[in-house]
C-alpha cells in the first residue's frame, strides 16, 4: 500500500453474519474526502433502495476524516452514517459524536469501520491496532452504557475508547443513541447496532497519523488558527465587558471573566480575563455550565471537558451531590441540549422538590441527562419534550394509551415538576413498556400510529419543520431564509452550525454585514435579528456555503460547532477570520494541494450524493413538494393584540410562503439542481463527478425531465 498522509489508507469491514473481517482501501473513496462522504458513497454503492434501517442488508459506518488525529484544532469528531429509523422514508443520514473514539480509531490504523449483516448472538467488536475480534457480549447485554464501558475497559484497559448502546439501542428504539466517553452521543443510529446484535465497538491504537507537511509548518498553521479562534460556536465577543474587548454581549458563550470560577475544582479555578492574545487561556473562555444551567451551576463545576484536539472545552463536568439521593453518581457531564433536552418532558420546568431548593433545576437537568446517557435514549434535539407536552396537554395520551397504563403513569409528578417523573418515563421508553414508548418511534411514525393530523404538524410550539418528522435546529430565527432553507435539505434536524457560527458570533450587525459582503458578495446576505428582508441571491449563496461547509466538516472530520472561522476576536484583524483554513490544513496534512474553492467542490459532491440518496429512497424527483415542503406554522403570521404582524415587519421571525418558495428555487439553482423539483440534474451530477449516480437515477426514471 502506498504511503498516505492524513488518511491511514485502510477501512475495516466486519461481516457480522459470518464473522469475517476484511480490509478495504480508503483511497478508492478519496474523492469523497472521508467521514461522512465515504459513508454516503458506501450506502449508495452497497445498500439497495427500500432497505429498512434494521435489515441486515443495511450498513453502519463509523467514519473519521483525514484531519482527525493529526492535531488540527477541533478535529476529534466521529461521523456515523447509515439509514435513519426516524426518517419518514428511512433516508440516509449522519449522526455525530465527540470525545476520543475517532482519534483512537485512526491511531489503530483505520479511517472507518463498516458493520454489515447481523450477528447470530450479542457481540462486541474488539480492535487493538490491526487485531480485530468479534467477542461474545451476552454478559453486557441489558447493561446501561456506563457499566458497559467500565466492563469493556476492564478487559482492554482504560486507554480503550468505547462506542456503545444501552437498552434503548438493544430494543431497536428509533430514537436511540450510540455514545462514547462520559456524554458524547450520536443520536438516531443506536437501534441499528441493536438490530445487528452489536453492543459496542471498542478500539485501542498505538500508531499515529502521518502528516505530509514539515511539523514546524503545521505548528505555525496551528498557532495562526489559535490566534483567531473564539469561544464555543465561534462566538468572538465576551458576555461581559473586558479590558481588552471593544464589545460585549450578554448572550455570548464567551462567558469567562474575572470572578467566575470552576467552583467545585480543588482548589477553585478562576476563568479570568481570557485576552484573545493569550493562547493559554482559550480553554477558560467557554464556561458553559453557567450558560446552559444558570449562575447556580458555578459552584458545581469541576472543570470543562471536551473532545480530542479541542482547546475550547464545551462539556461541563459537574459534581452534583444531590444525585446520590436518586441512586446516581454525583459526577455528570454534558453540554447544550444534552442538558435541557432530556429534561424537556418536564414542561412546567423543574420546581422545588425533595429539598433541592434553588438549584432544583440543575438537579433536574442532571437526572435527565444521567438517565438518557445510561439508557441510550435520544432527545431528538429536544423534540421528545415538546411531544410529551403536546400529547399530554391536548389529552392525546389519555385517548391512545390503554386506561390501565395511563393510570399507572405518575402524571402528578409531571404536574408538580418532580424530576423523578423522568426516571419512570425513560425506563418505560427505553424498555418498550406499554404503548407510551412509541413516542420514541419519532414524530413521523407516532403521528401516523396515533392518528395525528394537521393540528399536530402546524402547531408552532411543536417546532416540527416538515412532515419528515424532524425538528428545527437553528432555522428561521437564524438569519431568516438562511436558517430556514438550510433546514429543508437533510433527513433529520439540520445539524448545521456553519451559518450559526457566523450569525451568532455576537459581533455588531454592521460588522457582520461587512464580512458577509466580503464572503457572499453583498451585505444583503445577512439581515439584522428579527428585522428581515425578502429573499435574494446573496442569501442563496450563504445557504450553499453553509450546507457545503457542514458536509465538509463532517467529512474532514472537524467540529461544525466551531468551524468555519469566518470571524475572529481580534480588533487588529477588523474581526475577520479566515475561511480558507480548512483547505490550508487539508493541504498541509494530506500533501494534496487544494484551494478553498477546490475543497468546497469536493464537499459539494457529498451534498449532491446525499440529495441523490434521498431521491432514490423516496422514489420521486419532486423534492420540493415532498421532502422540502415546510409546515404551515413557519409562514403563519404572529399576532399582537389580536392583529396579525405582517412578515418582514421588525420584531417577527415568521416567514412568507411565496418568499420561501422563491428561495428554494434560488438555492436549487446555486447547486445546479432542477429549479422546479429540487432534484439533481444529470448535468449537476456529472459536474461533481457523479456520472455513475446519474446513470443509476436515469435508469430508475429519477432524473428531472
Amino acid at each position: 500500500m502506498a504511503q498516505t498522509f492524513g488518511w491511514t489508507g485502510k477501512i475495516l469491514r466486519v461481516d457480522l453474519t459470518n464473522g469475517k473481517v476484511s480490509i478495504d482501501d480508503t483511497m478508492k473513496y478519496k474523492d469523497f474526502i472521508g467521514g461522512e462522504g465515504i459513508g454516503y458513497k458506501i450506502l449508495w454503492d452497497e445498500v439497495p433502495a427500500g432497505t429498512h434501517p434494521y435489515d441486515p442488508e443495511n450498513k453502519l459506518i463509523f467514519g473519521a476524516g483525514p484531519l482527525c488525529g493529526s492535531g488540527v484544532p477541533c478535529s476529534g469528531r466521529t461521523t456515523i452514517v447509515s439509514l435513519l429509523p426516524t426518517s419518514s422514508h428511512h433516508g440516509a443520514g449522519s449522526s455525530h459524536m465527540g470525545g476520543y473514539f475517532s482519534v483512537e480509531m485512526k491511531y489503530a490504523g483505520w479511517d472507518a469501520i463498516v458493520l454489515e449483516g447481523k450477528a447470530p448472538k450479542p457481540v462486541w467488536i474488539r480492535i487493538e491496532d490491526d487485531k480485530v475480534k468479534i467477542e461474545d457480549a451476552r454478559w453486557l447485554w441489558g447493561k446501561g452504557i456506563f457499566d458497559t464501558m467500565a466492563m469493556i475497559d476492564s478487559q482492554m484497559g482504560k486507554e480503550a475508547q468505547v462506542a456503545a448502546i444501552g437498552p434503548a439501542g438493544e430494543n431497536q428504539l428509533n430514537m436511540a443513541v450510540i455514545r462514547t466517553g462520559t456524554s458524547h452521543s450520536a443520536g438516531g443510529h443506536g437501534g441499528i447496532l441493536g438490530a445487528k446484535n452489536v453492543k459496542a465497538v471498542a478500539v485501542k491504537g498505538t500508531g499515529s497519523v502521518k502528516v505530509a507537511a514539515d511539523r514546524s509548518k503545521l505548528m505555525e498553521l496551528d498557532k495562526y488558527m489559535m490566534s483567531i479562534i473564539g469561544a464555543n460556536n465561534q462566538m468572538v465577543v465576551p458576555s461581559s465587558p473586558q479590558p481588552w474587548a471593544e464589545f460585549s454581549d450578554k448572550g455570548s458563550r464567551w462567558t469567562g471573566r474575572p470572578g467566575l470560577y470552576w467552583g467545585a475544582a480543588n482548589p477553585p479555578v478562576e476563568t479570568g480575563t481570557c485576552d484573545p492574545h493569550d493562547m493559554q487561556s482559550v480553554g477558560f473562555r467557554t464556561m458553559k455550565a453557567v450558560f446552559d444551567l444558570g449562575a447556580g451551576a458555578e459552584k458545581y463545576t469541576v472543570r470543562m471537558g471536551g473532545c480530542a484536539h479541542c482547546p475550547i472545552r464545551c462539556h461541563s463536568q459537574l459534581k452534583v451531590p444531590q444525585l446520590e439521593k436518586y441512586g446516581m453518581d454525583p459526577f455528570v457531564s454534558n453540554t447544550c441540549v444534552g442538558w435541557s433536552g432530556p429534561r424537556g418532558v418536564m414542561y412546567n420546568g423543574i420546581k422545588e422538590f425533595d429539598g433541592n431548593g434553588e438549584d432544583s433545576s440543575i438537579v433536574g437537568n442532571a437526572i435527565g441527562t444521567t438517565m438518557v446517557d445510561d439508557l441510550g435514549v435520544w432527545c431528538n434535539y429536544g423534540q421528545i419534550g415538546r411531544d410529551v407536552k403536546y400529547l399530554y396537554t391536548k389529552g392525546i395520551f389519555k385517548k391512545v394509551l390503554p386506561a390501565e397504563e395511563y393510570a399507572s403513569i405518575p402524571w402528578d409528578k409531571l404536574e408538580k415538576g418532580d424530576a423523578t417523573f423522568l426516571i419512570d418515563f425513560y425506563d418505560r421508553v427505553a424498555h418498550k413498556k406499554g404503548e407510551i414508548w412509541h413516542i420514541a418511534d419519532g414524530s413521523a411514525w407516532f403521528a401516523q400510529r396515533w392518528g395525528l393530523g394537521d393540528e399536530y404538524w402546524d402547531y408552532k410550539d411543536n417546532k416540527l419543520w416538515t412532515r419528515g418528522g424532524y425538528p428545527v435546529h437553528h432555522s428561521n430565527e437564524a438569519g431568516a431564509q438562511v436558517g430556514a432553507l438550510i433546514s429543508c435539505l437533510t433527513n433529520r434536524d439540520s445539524q448545521n452550525h456553519s451559518h450559526m457560527n457566523f450569525i451568532g458570533s455576537k459581533l455588531p450587525i454592521a460588522i457582520q454585514k461587512e464580512i458577509a459582503g466580503e464572503i457572499f458578495g453583498s451585505p444583503d446576505a445577512l439581515d439584522a435579528p428579527m428585522d428581515y428582508t425578502k429573499m435574494n441571491e446573496y442569501k442563496a449563496r450563504f445557504i450553499k456555503y453553509a450546507v457545503v461547509r457542514g458536509r465538509l466538516h463532517d467529512s474532514l472530520t472537524l467540529c461544525n460547532w466551531m468551524w468555519p472561522m469566518a470571524v475572529s476576536p481580534l480588533k487588529e484583524r477588523k474581526y475577520r477570520g479566515d475561511t480558507s483554513l480548512e483547505s490550508q490544513f487539508f493541504s498541509a496534512v494530506t500533501g494534496v494541494a487544494k484551494t478553498e474553492a477546490e475543497l468546497d467542490k469536493d464537499a459539494e459532491r457529498v451534498v449532491t450524493l446525499l440529495r441523490a440518496l434521498t431521491v432514490r429512497s423516496m422514489g420521486t424527483v419532486d423534492m420540493r413538494n415532498t421532502h422540502d415542503a415546510m409546515n404551515k406554522w413557519i409562514y403563519t403570521p404572529d399576532k399582537k393584540d389580536g392583529k396579525e404582524i405582517a412578515q418582514f415587519t421588525k420584531g417577527t421571525i415568521q416567514m412568507e410562503k411565496s418568499d420561501l418558495d422563491l428561495g428554494l428555487g434560488m438555492v436549487y439553482k446555486q447547486f445546479g439542481w432542477d429549479e422546479k423539483t429540487g432534484a439533481p440534474t444529470k448535468a449537476a451530477l456529472e459536474a461533481v463527478g457523479l456520472k455513475d449516480v446519474a446513470e443509476e437515477l436515469g435508469a430508475k426514471g429519477l432524473l428531472p425531465a
